[in-house]
C-alpha cells in the first residue's frame, strides 16, 4: 500500500559529520611533544635541584640562621656549575671562547651538555615514535651551529651592542636554509617547539611568584592590566579594519607583541592551530623590532629626561624578550634592570593565561562560526598547550622553595643562575637555530602581502609604547611614588 509520507532522502557522503574520537589524555602523555617538553624540562629542573640540595653544609640551617641575625646571606654554588657551560667572551681570537688563556678550557663542560641534552630530547624522539638515530646525526650539527650563534654573542664589539644570540642563531639558519639549503641529514633534528617548550618548562623556575611582592600592586597593573588590553585591541583592529586573511597569524603576531615575543607566540600559536609558517614569520618580525627597541628606547628615554624606574617598567612592559630587557635595563643602570626585569617576569606568568584564554575564544568562537559545528567542549583541553601546565607548576614549585624552604632565597636563584639557565639558553638557541633552517623567505613573502602584518606589528606596538608609559607613570611615579622609593633607598 502506498505511503503518503514522502520517503526520507538518504544523506550525502559530504554531509555525514563522522565524530572524531575521544582522545586519549593518558596516551598523549606517553607520546605528544607537549608532554614530553614537561618531562624532561621537568626532569632537568629535578636533577639540578637534588644536585644543589645535597651539596649543601649540614650545618646549612644554621648558617642561614646567623647570616641573616646579621642581615647577610650565606653564599652557595651549584655542583653543576663547572659542568654546564656556553662559549665565553673573546676580542680577536673566536678560538678563545672555548680555549680562555689562563683558565680551563670549556670543551668538557660544553660536551657535558650536547649529552645530556641528546639523550634527554632522544628519549622524547624514541616516544614520539621516530628515528633517534637520524635525530642524533642531525642533532650535531644542530648543536654545532647553536655553539657558533654563542661564539658569535660573545665578541667583545657585540656583546658592546648587545646582540643577543637567538638574533645569531636565527641569522645562521635563514642563511644556510635560503642560500645552500638546509641538509637532508639535519632535518630530523630540527625539532623547534620541542626545545622552545621544553625551555620554556626550564623558565618557570626562574619566573617566582614571590616576584609580584618586589614591586607589589606597580608592576601587578603595568603588566596585567596593559597587556590584554594591548592584545584584545591589536586582534580586532587587525580583523575589523586591516581585514587580515589569516586569523592564527593575527592572533599569534597579537600575542608575541604584546605579552612576552617569542615564548607568548609558541604558547598561542599551539592554542590557535597556527600554521609553522606563520610562527615563523611572527617570531622573526618579533626579534628584528625587539633588537631596534632594545637599543633605540633606553636613547630615547635619557633624551626625554625620563627617571631609570619608570624608564625601566616602560621596558619592561613594551620590550618583547626577557634578555632584551634585561640588556636594555642595564644601558640605564641596576635600578632600571631591576624594574624592567621584575616588570617582564610578572608579565611571563600571563603566557599560560593567554594560551587558554586563546584556545577558549578559538573552538568556541572561531571555529564554531568557521564550520558552523559546535565542537567538543574537550576540545579546549586538548588544544590547550600542556608545556604550560609546566611551566606554571614549575613556577609555583620553587616560588614556594623560595619563600618556605631554609635559605630558599639563596639555593633556588643559584641553582637557576648556575645550572638550569644553562640550560634554557641552549634549548633556547637550538630552537632559533632551528626556526632559521626551516624558514624559507620566498614561503614566507606572501604573508607580507600588502604590509598588512607589518603594519598591525608597528600600530599595535605603538599602542602598547603608550598605554605602558601611561600606567608606568601613574603607577610608579603617581600612586606608588613613595613606596617604590622607599623599596630602593634600602
Amino acid at each position: 500500500m502506498p505511503s503518503d509520507t514522502a520517503p526520507t532522502p538518504e544523506p550525502e557522503e559530504s554531509d555525514i559529520v563522522v565524530a572524531a574520537p575521544r582522545r586519549s589524555t593518558w596516551a598523549e602523555m606517553k607520546t605528544a611533544e607537549d608532554w614530553w617538553a614537561v618531562w624532561i624540562g621537568g626532569g632537568l629542573l629535578l636533577i639540578c635541584f637534588l644536585a644543589m640540595y645535597f651539596s649543601l653544609p649540614a650545618d646549612f640551617s644554621e648558617q642561614v640562621a646567623t647570616a641573616k641575625a646579621a642581615g647577610e646571606k650565606v653564599s652557595v654554588h651549584s655542583p653543576l656549575k663547572t659542568w654546564l657551560a656556553k662559549p665565553g667572551s673573546w676580542s680577536d681570537n673566536p678560538l678563545d671562547s672555548i680555549f680562555p688563556p689562563e683558565k680551563t678550557n670549556l670543551l668538557i663542560p660544553l660536551g657535558v651538555v650536547f649529552l645530556i641534552s641528546l639523550c634527554a630530547f632522544s628519549i622524547g624522539v624514541k616516544a614520539m615514535q621516530q628515528s633517534v638515530a637520524k635525530f642524533a646525526i642531525g642533532f650535531i650539527g644542530v648543536f654545532l651551529l647553536a655553539a657558533l650563534a654563542y661564539i658569535l654573542t660573545g665578541q667583545a664589539v657585540v656583546k658592546r651592542y648587545n646582540l643577543e644570540y637567538a638574533l645569531w642563531a636565527l641569522m645562521i639558519g635563514l642563511v644556510i636554509s635560503n642560500t645552500i639549503g638546509t641538509p637532508n641529514w639535519m632535518k630530523p633534528a630540527l625539532k623547534t617547539e620541542l626545545y622552545i617548550k621544553t625551555g620554556l618548562v626550564v623558565m618557570g623556575a626562574s619566573v617566582l611568584f614571590s616576584r609580584l611582592l618586589v614591586l607589589g600592586l606597580p608592576g601587578i597593573y603595568v603588566a596585567w592590566v596593559v597587556t590584554p588590553i594591548v592584545l584584545i585591541s591589536t586582534y580586532a583592529f587587525g580583523q575589523k579594519f586591516l581585514k587580515m586573511e589569516s586569523r592564527s597569524l593575527n592572533m599569534v603576531i597579537s600575542a608575541d607583541m604584546s605579552v612576552c615575543g617569542v615564548s607568548a607566540a609558541i604558547a598561542t600559536a599551539a592554542s590557535c592551530k597556527a600554521k609553522k609558517e606563520e610562527l615563523s614569520f611572527a617570531i622573526g618580525l618579533s626579534l628584528s623590532f625587539t633588537v631596534i627597541m632594545m637599543i633605540v628606547l633606553p636613547a630615547v628615554i635619557k633624551a626625554l629626561g625620563i627617571g631609570p624606574i619608570l624608564g625601566g617598567a616602560w621596558m619592561g612592559g613594551t620590550i618583547d624578550a626577557t634578555g632584551a630587557v634585561a640588556a636594555a635595563g642595564a644601558i640605564l643602570g641596576d635600578e632600571a634592570e631591576q624594574v624592567a626585569v621584575t616588570i617582564k617576569m610578572i608579565q611571563n606568568i600571563l603566557i599560560g593565561v593567554t594560551a587558554f584564554g586563546v584556545a577558549v575564544y578559538w573552538v568556541s568562537f572561531v571555529e564554531t562560526k568557521e564550520s558552523n559545528i559546535k565542537p567538543d567542549a574537550w576540545e579546549i583541553w586538548y588544544r590547550f598547550p600542556k608545556f604550560v601546565l609546566g611551566f606554571i607548576t614549575a613556577s609555583a614549585i620553587f616560588s614556594l622553595l623560595y619563600v618556605f624552604m631554609q635559605g630558599g632565597d639563596t639555593v633556588v636563584p643559584a641553582m637557576v643562575k648556575e645550572s638550569s639557565k644553562v640550560f634554557r639558553g641552549w634549548f633556547f638557541c637550538l630552537a632559533f637555530i632551528s626556526i632559521g633552517l626551516e624558514t624559507n623567505f620566498r614561503e614566507l613573502a606572501k604573508f607580507l602581502k600588502g604590509g598588512k602584518p607589518l603594519i598591525l606589528y608597528v600600530c599595535g606596538q605603538s599602542l602598547n609604547l603608550l598605554l605602558t608609559l601611561l600606567m608606568a607613570w601613574l603607577m610608579f611615579s603617581v600612586f606608588y611614588k613613595d613606596v617604590v622609593n622607599e623599596v630602593f633607598s634600602k
